[in-house]
């Protein structure tokens, strides 16, 4: 479906740009453009974001989210990869289930990533490693008080795509046998690598004091997006979309990898705060070369 002449020309890349993102679907995109999509949308969980009103009923929610699903089935192709993350909170688990069943009706689900944020190991538990000498607690988590409910220390990652079979490189993202004996002994044991599964462990970084506060109630860490990039196939990545691009983490993730992207974001703080974040970002990268 042809929206305008010379559309992506128009739409710059490698830019997030401040409108709302079916719009942007809408108006800039063709059909089958993007390879793959990473995001995380508002979650209708009462999250005080500057512009956006994360109040609205769940049947006003459900309802946006699947026109939002509706527009990235377009504009993604047929072997592409939506990875859509979204969380929960104590008292309203179903949220993020229910936004999947929504897409269910336009996409198949082809995996469910638990993304880790904290994980507490006992020594007992781990097994007979030797460079495991104790109990293991890492990662970060916003403790709950309350005698009801468990601090929450995942986050689902939604992997969604158009038929059901699109190829990984789940190597890519492989982790070390701890049992090297497996290696040689399965057929697919060529080297020190295997699947890394569907719970992936990426902490937060650290915030140590009230005073720095996170410039976005809710934003993934960029290595989230380079994992799911990954997991996709680098080579088979041309175009990366972020319909919701908060202050740029997929963007950073992109450059990092060297691929292109092109983000929509309705805050134009948050935009101004991504641009900053990659600035700084791209002369890190540079120093290190």
């Amino acid at each position: 479906m042809k929206r305008f002449d010379s559309a992506l020309v128009r739409l710059e890349k490698n830019k997030i740009h401040v409108m709302d993102c079916i719009q942007g679907m809408r108006q800039f995109f063709e059909d089958k453009e993007v390879d793959v999509i990473v995001t995380s949308p508002p979650y209708n969980l009462g999250i005080k974001y500057n512009k956006y009103d994360d109040t609205i009923s769940r049947a006003q929610y459900l309802e946006w989210m699947e026109e939002v699903g509706k527009e990235c089935k377009r504009v993604l192709k047929d072997d592409g990869s939506f990875f859509l993350n979204i969380g929960y909170k104590s008292k309203d688990l179903w949220v993020a289930w229910e936004v999947a069943f929504k897409f269910r009706k336009h996409f198949v689900l082809q995996n469910v990533v638990h993304w880790i944020k904290s994980i507490a190991i006992p020594k007992n538990d781990v097994g007979n490693y030797p460079n495991i000498t104790g109990d293991i607690a890492v990662g970060h988590y916003k403790p709950i008080n309350s005698n009801h409910f468990l601090n929450k220390c995942h986050e689902y990652i939604f992997h969604f795509t158009k038929h059901g079979n699109v190829r990984l490189k789940k190597l890519a993202i492989g982790v070390p046998y701890q049992d090297k004996s497996n290696i040689g002994r399965w057929k697919k044991a060529v080297r020190d690598l295997r699947d890394r599964g569907d719970t992936w462990f990426i902490p937060y970084e650290t915030i140590w004091s009230r005073e720095k506060q996170r410039p976005h109630p809710s934003a993934f860490p960029p290595k989230l997006p380079i994992m799911c990039i990954e997991l996709h196939g680098l080579e088979k990545t041309k175009l990366v979309l972020d319909p919701f691009m908060g202050i740029g983490n997929t963007a950073i993730a992109c450059l990092r990898l060297g691929i292109d992207y092109i983000g929509f974001e309705i805050d134009e703080s948050y935009v101004k705060t991504a641009e900053q974040r990659i600035k700084k970002d791209l002369l890190y990268y540079a120093k290190k070369a």
